[in-house]
């Protein structure tokens, strides 16, 4: 070319050059084609490339760590496919945009995926206006990402330590027990082959006093705070299935678990249960049902509640057993008939309070007892339990109370208790001999103290008794070994009670209560005055009205003992300053009758000031709240993950509404955190430290920490990791840096324009908006710390002139929300 030759005299004409394949080029670029392609930036976290024969890469800016700048070309790196023919070079090409790995920023790989695999495209049937009328290229998954959304979980835990570290804690190795054979059948065969009737029968004529295990639930709400994870339930399961086929149910579900899985673990309930489902086929699961509360803290429509039940019962609960917080039997009742008509077992339960045996109690009497349980049983109940949720059930009481309820009745009698006071197995052996057929107990390792008495224990006592239990004492250690080793784990949500103590007759806090206030008390900053909120528990029942505590109506009790004892108030206070207040929500809503009506009705005057001159409710609220709409509720929890949902979580939102979407929103950013070992959920790794995260099956990922960054000056860090064997990087924001540099504006308690933070915590709504007028005790905003709810409303009529805050700021007390004009 150089010598000015004709360059057919050097290639040849056109006719001689022959193909020898087909090749075509693909640039993988930070555009986004679900934004109209705008280019993304910021640094990339991982990258990974294809290879193979017939791929060529001609890289840009393409590496892990790049940091992708809106000042410079958005390509990242282009690609060759080669093949012998159009369709082999697509398939190459199609394979190797698959293999690439880009996270941290935004491109146009599944755009190209769907463009190389479209048959018109690979048909050569295209032309400028090909991607307007196939729209479908558009249409594509977002990649799960899972392995980046882990890291960013670990890098919250390393830079912001959500649960403090765990200093100078040897945590044990945990082995799962092994269990090999065929799954024996267990009394849920009887259920499903015979129906209630059958299975009532075969308890009837049992020789031997029956068991429901709660270990895999109030044990942990009562000891741990509801903490215990789905993982650590599993790897004990298959020894269950094989070796306590004997048990007639385990109790795993419902309660506060509901609530606690979505809000803290991070998990699903309803896969918890399915997955449980399928590990134990054989033994009955039972649920705790707040009757019209279902599993949630407020009444809910009735088509909520049969819905509930519906799921709960296609996705494998048996055994309902169904309460009332105030023993109102016309609260039970939806849920009673409802468990009936879809054929399970319908046991329902008595809240037990104060002591039948003192002559001074002239309100929960033994013929207040036995009338409720005739009662339930005209109801349809097949089984009726005794829920003494604080262990207040003393010995030689229950002797008497079964003893005449079980002379009463002819159902099935079921004990469940708390040992708080350490009088929990003396308790139920005398209910045994006195006509109890099912007993509640906990493995040993999760027994004691605020959990149920222990299983082991009752049933070694019961050796060599017409009682005798055909439970393996032999079996049941070797479950309480497996708990022993794995409680440690869960060290910072233990209840603090190192001992049984009989202060619990005077406080009466239930036990599943006791382990989840003292965090409340702890996040409060309140633990130095935990025996004044004790006794100002009492004080709050007793002005209540001496209630049936048991959630939700304990919640109201705790709730506003906190209160009272955080602003330094007495009970005088409240009792004579109540229509001045701004009152946790709970607290006003149990005096609207929102739970309810309480035996014995309300304090009149008390309840006057209290709602301001709010009328309350007279009846149950099921019968004035409108049925739920659950097509709307779909298009919202649509909106909310971004696609379709099962029924069944469109049934939890109904219950829990914003938990709901906080944790959908939270698996957006972080994913599937139950793979995590309980240690990585809970505590940061160490620099150095390695890890190993099970995906799925058959993928193992290994996760190593090399360093943790300084903060930047918007307080971020960037952690470096190393997963199977290659470099990933995560940016965390210090969220410990950010609360020094932001301080809130303190509000005047005595200026009347303040509305000041009652508690720390967090602001969950702003009620008006800048310029409104509001009226005297208008609720102006709602604060949340913890579980509790507050409502705070205007002391005085005025304008609004300020709005400080903004939801989901973090508050602490007396901090300036609003100020008025």
């Amino acid at each position: 070319m150089q010598a000015t030759k004709p360059l057919k005299d050097i290639l040849g004409t056109q006719e001689n050059i022959h193909k020898k394949g087909y090749a075509f080029q693909c640039r993988i670029t930070t555009e986004d084609p679900q934004n109209n392609f705008f280019p993304d930036t910021g640094k990339i976290e991982a990258y990974r490339s294809p290879a193979g024969f017939g791929i060529r890469l001609d890289a840009a800016s393409a590496y892990t760590g790049a940091l992708i700048t809106p000042f410079y070309d958005s390509l990242l790196v282009k690609i060759t496919a080669f093949g012998l023919t159009f369709e082999e070079a697509a398939k190459k090409m199609h394979r190797a945009l698959r293999e690439f790995r880009i996270r941290g920023i935004k491109n146009n790989l599944r755009f190209l995926e769907n463009l190389v695999s479209n048959k018109d495209f690979l048909k050569g049937d295209f032309n400028v206006h090909f991607l307007e009328t196939h729209p479908e290229i558009f249409r594509f998954e977002k990649p799960r990402d899972r392995i980046s959304k882990l890291l960013r979980f670990l890098g919250n835990n390393i830079v912001n330590k959500p649960n403090g570290e765990a200093k100078n804690i040897v945590f044990p190795t945990i082995v799962k027990p092994k269990a090999q054979g065929k799954i024996p059948e267990g009394l849920r065969g009887v259920l499903l082959r015979e129906g209630p009737k059958g299975f009532v029968e075969k308890i009837k004529s049992s020789k031997e006093v029956l068991f429901c295990d709660t270990t895999f639930r109030d044990a942990h709400q009562s000891l741990l705070a509801t903490r215990m994870r789905t993982k650590d339930l599993l790897e004990i399961s298959d020894f269950v299935a094989r070796k306590m086929n004997k048990l007639f149910s385990i109790e795993m579900w419902g309660g506060a678990t509901f609530d606690v899985c979505y809000r803290f673990l991070k998990e699903d309930p309803w896969e918890r249960l399915d997955m449980l489902r399928q590990k134990i086929p054989n033994i009955p699961f039972q649920m705790l049902l707040r009757g019209a509360n279902a599993v949630g803290y407020t009444n809910y429509p009735d088509n909520v509640v049969k819905a509930f039940i519906r799921e709960a019962v296609d996705s494998g609960i048996d055994v309902f057993r169904i309460f009332d917080c105030f023993n109102w039997t016309d609260q039970m009742a939806i849920a009673m008939e409802e468990v009936k008509k879809l054929d399970r077992i319908c046991e329902a339960a008595i809240s037990y309070t104060d002591d039948i045996l003192s002559p001074k109690n002239n309100k929960y009497t033994l013929s207040y007892y036995v009338d409720l349980a005739k009662k339930l049983e005209k109801m349809g109940a097949d089984i009726i339990a005794i829920k003494d949720m604080a262990g207040l059930l003393k010995p030689y009481a229950a002797k008497v109370l079964f003893k005449t309820l079980s002379e009463e009745v002819g159902v099935p009698l079921h004990f469940h208790t708390h040992n708080t006071s350490g009088n929990a197995e003396s308790s139920v052996l005398c209910a045994i001999e006195s006509g109890a057929k099912i007993i509640d107990a906990a493995v040993s390792s999760m027994s004691g103290l605020t959990s149920q008495p222990s299983l082991n224990s009752i049933v070694a006592a019961l050796k060599n008794t017409p009682n005798e239990s055909s439970l393996n004492q032999e079996d049941l250690d070797t479950v309480a070994n497996y708990f022993e080793k794995v409680r440690p784990y869960y060290f910072m949500f233990e209840s603090g009670l190192k001992a049984p103590t009989a202060e619990v007759y005077e406080h009466e806090i239930p036990g599943g209560q006791y382990s989840n206030l003292r965090p409340q008390v702890i996040s409060l900053g309140l633990l130095d005055k935990w025996d004044d909120i004790k006794k100002m528990y009492k004080q709050v029942n007793d002005a209540l009205g001496n209630l049936i505590k048991v959630t939700p109506s304990s919640k109201v009790v705790g709730d506003l003992a906190l209160f009272l004892v955080r602003n330094n108030l007495t009970i005088e206070d409240f009792k004579n300053n109540a229509d001045k207040l701004s009152l946790p929500q709970s607290v006003v809503d149990f005096f609207k009758g929102y739970l309810g009506q309480p035996y014995g009705g309300f304090d009149k005057e008390l309840q006057q000031k209290v709602l301001k001159g709010e009328k309350p409710l007279t009846v149950r609220p099921g019968e004035i709240l409108p049925e739920y709409n659950f097509n709307q509720a779909q298009e919202t929890m649509k909106n909310i993950v971004g696609s379709d949902v099962e029924f069944r979580e469109i049934v939890s939102y109904a219950l829990y509404g914003k938990v709901i979407e906080d944790y959908f929103n939270f698996n957006k950013d972080y994913g599937d955190v139950w793979v995590l070992s309980t240690k990585d959920f809970f505590f940061p790794l160490n620099v150095g430290e390695e890890t190993v995260i099970n995906l799925e099956e058959g993928k193992t990922i290994f996760v190593k920490l090399i360093a943790v960054g300084e903060a930047d000056s918007k307080g971020q860090r960037i952690l470096t990791f190393e997963v199977n064997g290659e470099s990933r990087f995560v940016t965390v924001k210090d969220l410990n840096l950010q609360a020094t540099l932001k301080q809130n504006l303190k509000g005047d308690k005595k200026n009347p324009n303040h509305v000041i933070a009652t508690m720390a915590g967090k602001i969950s709504k702003i009620l008006v908006k800048e310029g409104d007028f509001v009226n005297k005790n208008q609720p102006l905003c709602i604060t949340e710390a913890m579980k509790m709810e507050t409502k705070i409303v205007a002391i005085k009529e005025g304008k609004v002139k300020n709005i400080l805050l903004k939801e989901g700021d973090t508050i602490e007390e007396q901090d300036l929300i609003i100020e008025l004009e």
